[in-house]
């Protein structure tokens, strides 16, 4: 393709939120495997409310997100998003880029809203007969007692409701600890949620749409090292991660199913990484990500070589849904 020609990507990344270090992660992934012969990509950083070109440390104009270079605006065909957490994982900046009319790949606004508050997720998706725990939502001020809570059964998982990447996640084994736990998700969201916890092996499974198809990808089991699945297990080397999963074949169809499921009955657009927790033979929905980790330890990039699909194979997929 004509260098003239190749399609002006802004890969947005960073944000001033704690997932910011995996998003700078997962952007340079996104750079590094997209043909240069196609694409003309910037890495540009978020970062106090303004953008700023990566490679020269411009800001950007925000009036119409473009980059003044050389004398010249430097505007772009699409963006790439690869920011994790807030504004583009809970659908804020959605409406930005609608104003400017610049394309986003992934998640409309609605959806992106929708996925990031893992209680109202749980609720649209539960009269679609989709298993998961039962649990509680807390506002700081409109918090029950600990006894009301208690009544789920110990060990339980309080997490913020609204964010990403296992920050502020415990698993509250003891009656004692959960004042600690609760306070320490408030430290990260005005909402916390309060979860049964339920025994079992977590499993991943990836879906994006490729010229209108929704495929499904291999499944992937999540063998932490650490009691769970936290930040740690995530991006510091100390899980397992097993992709295909070593499932039989009739519950391997049925995690694909239940991902499938929960990607139309959502509205989702883009790759989304759907989590489970597989239980006496069934699984239990945990949350959905509607942007996920794209670091080479993240699991998507696994599950779609195990496709057989090239990095590139599959940002292109997005990019074209994008653009249509």
């Amino acid at each position: 393709m004509n260098t003239a020609r190749r399609l002006k990507v802004a890969i947005l990344t960073g944000g001033d939120v704690a997932e910011r270090v995996i998003s700078l992660q997962s952007a340079r992934t996104v750079a590094d495997h997209l043909d240069p012969e196609r694409y003309d990509t910037r890495i540009i950083d978020l970062r106090g409310g303004a953008f700023y070109d990566q490679a020269t440390g411009l800001p950007l104009d925000k009036n119409d997100f473009s980059l003044p270079l050389e004398g010249v605006r430097h505007t772009f065909d699409l963006v790439f998003l690869m920011l994790h957490g807030h504004p583009a994982e809970d659908g804020a900046i959605h409406g930005y880029f609608e104003l400017v009319g610049v394309p986003v790949t992934g998640c409309d606004h609605l959806c992106s809203a929708l996925t990031f508050n893992k209680q109202a997720c749980k609720a649209f998706l539960a009269p679609w007969q989709i298993p998961m725990a039962q649990g509680r939502l807390l506002r700081y001020d409109e918090r029950p007692p600990d006894e009301e809570l208690l009544r789920l059964g110990l060990p339980l998982f309080v997490k913020p409701n609204k964010n990403g990447s296992s920050f502020g996640v415990s698993k509250v084994t003891r009656a004692d600890a959960l004042d600690e736990a609760i306070e320490l998700a408030f430290r990260y969201d005005d909402e916390v949620l309060v979860e049964q916890f339920i025994p079992g092996q977590e499993y991943s499974c990836g879906v994006v749409r490729r010229d209108g198809e929704v495929v499904v990808l291999p499944v992937t089991e999540i063998r932490p090292h650490t009691e769970f699945f936290d930040y740690q297990a995530k991006y510091e080397s100390k899980s397992d991660e097993i992709t295909p999963a070593p499932l039989p074949d009739a519950l391997t169809d049925q995690i694909q199913a239940l991902s499938r499921k929960c990607y139309e009955v959502l509205g989702c657009r883009g790759i989304v990484r759907f989590d489970f927790i597989l239980s006496d033979k069934t699984f239990y929905f945990l949350e959905a990500n509607t942007i996920p980790g794209m670091s080479p330890r993240s699991i998507v990039p696994q599950q779609a070589r195990a496709h057989g699909w090239s990095l590139n194979e599959l940002f292109e997929a997005v990019i074209r849904e994008a653009m249509a």
